[in-house]
């Protein structure tokens, strides 16, 4: 049986992380920052961070080393690829190393990074930073809710 305050599906939970690459780069981290408040499964995190939370409790620290199909996956060659010059407003500075937001199918913003500008064209990544990456996971746990079913089933 699950505890309440073991981290499952729909859990509210606050916590620290940081992701790191083998290197040491810090990539992401909010340790020196306002904890991460999120529901699990709420898409805040990729889902191989989120399974790695699972049955933590608050006041407990994690350090994993994700391989890159834990965490945000190969890097696909596909999501590389020329756009005409014209799609970017012209007073835009386009340089290798750029990142760029466009709209997605569905609405949502997506980043791209700037590989190669040319005269009429430009070269976009569409691929997660992270993707291809192994990534170090490090997570405190702050404070642990159940999820509101299991709250609403506890007060019937």
């Amino acid at each position: 049986m699950i505890h309440p305050s073991q981290i499952q599906p729909g859990s509210r939970v606050r916590l620290h992380v940081a992701l790191t690459l083998a290197d040491g780069t810090v990539a992401e981290s909010t340790f020196d920052s306002e904890p991460l408040e999120l529901v699990i499964g709420d898409g805040t995190l990729v889902k191989g961070l989120e399974i790695a939370l699972y049955g933590l409790r608050p006041g407990q620290r994690q350090t994993l080393t994700l391989h890159p199909d834990q965490a945000y996956g190969a890097r696909d060659a596909e999501a590389v690829g020329w756009l005409p010059r014209e799609q970017f407003p012209a007073d835009m500075p386009l340089q290798p190393g750029t990142l760029v937001g466009f709209v997605g199918p569905q609405g949502e913003e997506v980043a791209a990074l700037v590989l190669a500008v040319e005269a009429e064209r430009v070269q976009i990544d569409f691929n997660h930073p992270l993707a291809g990456k192994p990534i170090v996971f490090e997570t405190e746990i702050l404070a642990v809710e159940p999820p509101a079913e299991a709250t609403d089933d506890e007060s019937a």
